[in-house]
């Protein structure tokens, strides 16, 4: 014979009884979501990444690792999301692959290790103890998503109807490496100035060299024959390669400006550190040198080819200054110096 049912047992069982079909359906799936929930990570902190104008949501979760949410992907690449978060949870987290790299004409361009870890979604809770669970992939993941695609375009394998994504992967790929997508994504979230200095430490190790590296040209001299053009100072051919950009030291000002602190938040202070002034406001060496060859000037060389192309393509200052501003955040504040943009076409 069945035990009585009692008290708040009791309760429950009546309430359970007069809810429709449905609303025990979207009970039982909380449930089951809030048991995926208990011991996942949670975002301490959340932002949009931009990179031209495709926007992904990001965040830093608890655990310190940057992930980048699969539905902001694959919006930003311009495929169809699809089903709800739970189903896909269901789906995705069983080993498939997410929908930005599903398609057999990507298959061929798809490494094992990234297989591996892109059929293994980051399933974490937007803040503490928030149900429905995020939808991730790992930040570093994304440049080799691009990669796929890009490739996959240029070898003629996609259909007509994928080549705009492989133009918007191609966008997002020119804005990314393997590890300026953490600082971006730090950036985005505001996790950059509550990041623990260890980590400060790892990115100064990757970026700065531990000697003095030999000069070698990184900025190509088209960069600044394009600023020259645009801020209509006199550009003196052939003096370039021996003596650089001869014309007014505020050409100095600009390439930090809108190239040196557009790296990693840290590298240019200690880039300073190892290269003072030493007179006159010159210093003894290229900052560049102090970058180094794996990671650092890497980064850089990307960074000036983007600005290049950027200025490039502008008729006159204002335009690239509005490009420029449409691709990359300012990155210094009112109160840190003068703004080096304002009044520059007095």
């Amino acid at each position: 014979m069945d035990e009585e049912v009692t008290g708040r047992a009791k309760g429950g069982v009546a309430r359970a009884k007069s809810l429709s079909k449905g609303a025990r359906r979207e009970i039982a799936q909380k449930a089951a979501v809030a048991r995926w929930h208990k011991g996942m990570p949670h975002a301490t902190h959340t932002g949009t990444l931009k990179i031209a104008d495709l926007e992904i949501e990001c965040a830093v979760l608890d655990d310190g690792r940057r992930v980048l949410s699969q539905r902001g992907v694959n919006k930003a690449l311009g495929r169809k999301h699809g089903g709800t978060m739970f189903k896909m949870a269901q789906s995705e987290a069983g080993g498939g692959l997410p929908i930005f790299l599903t398609g057999k004409s990507l298959k061929p361009f798809i490494s094992e290790d990234l297989r591996l870890v892109a059929s293994r979604p980051i399933l974490y809770g937007a803040a503490a103890g928030d149900i429905p669970l995020a939808h991730g992939i790992d930040a570093n993941v994304l440049p080799q998503v691009c990669e796929v695609w890009a490739k996959a375009h240029q070898a003629g394998a996609l259909r007509p109807n994928q080549i705009a994504i492989a133009e918007r992967a191609e966008i997002l790929l020119r804005g990314l490496n393997r590890v300026a997508i953490i600082a971006l994504v730090d950036e985005a979230t505001g996790y950059q100035y509550e990041r623990p200095k260890n980590e400060l430490r790892l990115i100064l190790e990757a970026y700065i060299s531990k000697e003095l590296l030999p000069w070698t040209e990184r900025f190509p001299e088209e960069f600044y024959k394009e600023m020259f053009r645009l801020r209509r100072w006199d550009f003196k051919d052939g003096d370039y390669e021996k003596k650089g950009p001869q014309g007014p030291r505020y050409a100095g000002k600009l390439t930090k400006e809108l190239v040196y602190k557009h790296l990693p938040p840290g590298v240019l202070d200690e880039l300073e550190r190892l290269n003072p002034n030493v007179q006159k406001g010159r210093r003894k060496y290229h900052h560049h040198r102090f970058l180094s060859g794996k990671i650092g000037n890497p980064h850089l060389e990307k960074h000036v080819a983007v600005v290049t192309a950027l200025m490039r393509v502008s008729p006159d200052w204002n335009m690239f200054m509005k490009l420029f501003g449409t691709n990359f955040k300012r990155v210094s504040k009112p109160d840190e110096e003068p703004d080096l943009f304002d009044g520059l076409d007095e």
